[in-house]
């Protein structure tokens, strides 16, 4: 069997704990061979994000075509876009693989994405909203599993094949629901914990791995969803802030 690849368009965090630098570790820690295209660069810490500098949407297809030619994933993700430029650019070019859609729905100016990301739901094998993003797409507010199953619903009626809505913001136990044409929930026990930075690109980024492995989506997301639970429980407990998460778990 080819070494299986899995490749991320996202922004790049110099504390290593989200964007590029957490989908990588991930990535590796799922026996998968990473790739990295990036869309903009962050200052920031387990602190907050002190200056966004978008890349020209040029420079990111250059280097997405790079990638392409040469060493073709087996799945891709996106994370931070930046622009509507990089997101219609991205939604037009023809990718050989599933796409993972992690929607971050504000550009570098503070803007909303959201109707630039309406560009990549048809393309997307699967979109991995929070609370708030989910909220913006489904255009109601999104705070409990009754709502969070309304809105998957509406969200795959703007064409999107698989929606998962991470509910890590609930009270009580972290709930993700997935909607396929039929629901699917994964539930755990809430860890307490401030270090949860960069839960999100590490818990899309498991679950790319797994697809560019060739798992099942329902159990990809499984395994993710394991993983990231004992990444948040035994984190390493860095930063003065929000702290990362333990890539090394397992």
């Amino acid at each position: 069997m080819k070494t299986p690849v899995a490749l991320s368009i996202a922004g790049s965090d110099p504390s290593g704990g989200a964007g590029i630098q957490a989908d990588l570790k991930t990535f590796h820690r799922f026996g998968v061979y990473g790739e990295a295209v990036i869309t903009l660069i962050t200052v920031q810490n387990t602190r907050g994000v002190r200056a966004v500098h978008l890349l020209d949407a040029t420079l990111v297809r250059e280097q997405l075509h790079a990638v392409l030619e040469d060493i073709p994933p087996h799945a891709v993700k996106t994370g931070a876009l930046g622009s509507r430029e990089i997101v219609e650019m991205i939604a037009s070019t023809e990718l050989p693989c599933p796409l993972i859609v992690d929607p971050v729905m504000t550009s570098t100016s503070g803007a909303s994405l959201g109707h630039a990301i309406d560009a990549l739901l048809p393309r997307a094998f699967l979109l991995t909203p929070n609370l708030d993003e989910a909220s913006m797409l489904a255009g109601f507010p999104v705070t409990d599993v009754d709502s969070m199953r309304r809105a998957a619903e509406k969200i795959a009626s703007l064409g999107v094949k698989n929606v998962l809505i991470k509910g890590g913001h609930l009270q009580g136990d972290a709930i993700d629901l997935l909607y396929n044409g039929t629901f699917h929930k994964f539930s755990s026990p809430r860890i307490a914990t401030p270090h949860t930075h960069g839960t999100g690109c590490t818990y899309s980024a498991a679950i790319t791995a797994e697809i560019a492995k060739g798992t099942e989506l329902i159990e990809a997301i499984r395994r993710a969803k394991t993983f990231l639970c004992e990444a948040i429980r035994s984190n390493p407990g860095l930063g003065r802030g929000s702290g990362p998460l333990n890539h090394f778990a397992g």
